[in-house]
């Protein structure tokens, strides 16, 4: 099934292009990952803060305004401010370090490589509108930035689905040692995993939130909450579709994964707000592949290739990214 297949026939009246991926009257918390930082500040003396001239629009404003002598605003110079956060981790520092993914993967990726990765310093890259999380375009959709980053050593890969996440992953990458890109959703970040009390945010593991064997999706980021909405939905109609959660992109939590696909009689789907290459599918699919397990996979993934402007649910409709559009794919599959 293409993008094509779930185009609405009619275009959502609304001009809503900002990075909000909440639906109406949905739970969320105001700036999970600014507030979580300045938790960890209050234990950690030695966390400084540095942005590209978005704190802003990436919640570090929270941390800046609370710990205003650890904050250093860097401007409009990306490179810089990965040159500097190197510089600070080498002085017994912890950096978080906040810009637009797009900027961080096109623009800085030199910088974090040689500066930060090959040393493997510990420094904290946190970035938002990841995928297609703003309807302002090619130059804001970093719809690629987990397949520019998957090829770097020493780095980490981390894709929350909500703000109990967010709040979890912050303290869980600060204990890792060695840098971490986290994609960061921002603002008013909805809240769904309060519905699965025994879940827990843990670096590098994948996660099982719902029981089914019709169907596996393994999802990242916000597609997760889209996978959880598309299984409330496909339970109306008897389909029992099993999601598991994989916030860590790299290192891939390969026992569970191999052991989620084996246990299930149905197809394997896998769900990312990402370009549908070099991405969480392609890593599935890779694993699989290296440990001769057979599965009827597929994917739900943005297209390669640049996307339109617009209002964001219309855009996740015309991609595919949409509950509706998951619950159409997945019956199409079945």
């Amino acid at each position: 099934m293409t993008s094509a297949d779930v185009r609405p026939h009619k275009k959502l009246k609304t001009s809503a292009m900002i990075a909000s991926i909440a639906d109406e009257n949905q739970p969320t918390r105001p700036a999970p990952f600014g507030h979580a930082l300045v938790e960890l500040a209050r234990q950690r003396s030695n966390i400084v803060g540095l942005s590209g001239d978005l704190a802003k629009y990436t919640d570090l404003h929270i941390f800046a305004r609370e710990y205003p002598d650890q904050f250093y605003q860097m401007g409009m110079a990306e490179q810089l401010l990965m040159g500097a956060s190197a510089g600070f981790a080498r002085e017994g520092f912890m950096p978080f370090v906040t810009t637009y993914a797009v900027f961080a993967t096109r623009r800085a990726y030199d910088f974090i490589a040689m500066d930060i990765a090959e040393e493997n310093l510990n420094v904290k890259i946190a970035c938002a509108l990841p995928g297609l999380t703003t309807g302002y375009g090619p130059s804001h959709q970093a719809t690629e930035d987990i397949a520019i980053f998957r090829g770097m050593p020493n780095l980490t890969i981390v894709d929350p689905c909500d703000a109990l996440d967010i709040e979890q992953a912050v303290p869980a990458i600060a204990a890792h040692d060695g840098p971490v890109y986290m994609r960061l959703p921002r603002g008013k970040v909805p809240v769904v995993l309060d519905d699965y009390p025994e879940y827990r945010f843990e670096l590098g593991q994948a996660k099982r939130l719902t029981e089914g064997r019709d169907a596996l999706i393994i999802a990242s980021g916000l597609m997760t909450m889209r996978a959880l909405e598309a299984a409330e939905q496909l339970k109306k109609d008897g389909i029992h579709l099993r999601v598991v959660h994989s916030p860590t992109i790299k290192p891939l939590d390969d026992a569970t994964i191999l052991s989620e696909v084996q246990d299930v009689d149905g197809l394997t789907v896998v769900a990312e707000n990402h370009s549908r290459v070099g991405g969480l599918g392609e890593a599935v699919a890779s694993l699989l592949m290296r440990n001769r397990v057979a599965s009827p996979f597929h994917q739900i993934a943005l297209p390669d290739e640049f996307l339109g402007a617009g209002a964001l649910p219309t855009l996740h409709d015309q991609y595919g990214l949409s509950t509706d559009a998951v619950v159409s794919q997945i019956k199409n599959w079945l």
